[in-house]
């Protein structure tokens, strides 16, 4: 019956030996999408058929621009579109955690079980932290312990505040204690570093976008020159030092990439 509940959440990890799935698989996970990881796959393909072709007809580029592009924005296009989506459902589920975990101290206030309070939980909170509680509070249902269930949804979402709520309640079980001021102690630095979270982000939004257009700028210039102009590098294509200056250059551009990464990546 576990296994059941969990059969369509754990699709996506569970495909992780397909190749080039394993890049899209956690992120899919975290999203929680509703295609199967061959409908995917097909979305990729399908999307990869229809680039190659508007690319035949509006351009004149080469064989082999066309084929890596085509493949490039088919598997491109469905990782940003389910990366897009993972973030704003994990945004949003660590954006409702506080208000769920003050309704569970007000429910062991009133003398419920935690186990009930993770059932109203499910039933008061909207999707997707919602559902999620809803699926913890049926395996509890079915025999599973809570507190395994709480750490398999932390790993799960790879939320560090999830992980102070597995880790909390795990502790109040093995040692005692009143778990109403643990969790209500436990949201108040939820609520803290979602607030130090957001005036980081806010901060360092304007150099993250600057880093993505300094990162992005030369390899969308360089791809357009080859679609728009696939003759434009004949003149010098034959010389001996073309291949050497094209390393260098896709050198450069790779640091250029890692070092706006670390210059913007900042670790709170």
């Amino acid at each position: 019956m576990l296994e059941q509940l969990r059969k369509e959440m754990n699709q996506h990890l569970n495909a992780k030996n397909i190749p080039l799935y394993s890049i899209l698989a956690k992120k899919a996970q975290k999203a929680n999408i509703a295609f199967s990881p061959k409908a995917l796959i097909g979305i990729m393909a399908l999307l990869a058929v229809f680039v190659f072709g508007a690319l035949s007809v509006l351009t004149a580029a080469e064989l082999p621009v066309k084929i890596v592009l085509a493949i490039g924005m088919g598997i491109g296009g469905v990782y940003v579109w389910v990366n897009n989506k993972a973030k704003k459902r994990i945004g949003l589920l660590e954006e409702q955690l506080p208000d769920a975990v003050e309704l569970m101290v007000r429910s062991l206030r009133v003398g419920h079980p935690f186990s009930a309070a993770i059932g109203i939980v499910s039933r008061e909170v909207p999707d997707p932290l919602g559902s999620e509680f809803g699926i913890i509070a049926d395996e509890a249902a079915y025999g599973r312990d809570v507190t395994e269930s709480l750490k398999m949804f932390a790993e799960r979402m790879d939320s560090q505040d999830l992980r102070f709520l597995a880790v909390a309640v795990a502790i109040q079980q093995q040692s005692g204690g009143n778990l109403a001021e643990i969790l209500e102690g436990l949201a108040k630095v939820i609520r803290a570093r979602f607030r130090l979270f957001r005036r980081v982000k806010a901060i360092t939004a304007e150099a993250k976008w600057s880093g993505m257009f300094l990162s992005g700028f030369p390899i969308a210039a360089l791809v357009l020159i080859n679609v728009v102009q696939p003759n434009y590098y004949d003149d010098v294509r034959e010389t001996p030092a073309f291949i050497p200056a094209a390393l260098v250059v896709a050198v450069f551009l790779v640091m250029n990439i890692i070092f706006m990464k670390v210059m913007t990546n900042i670790k709170v």
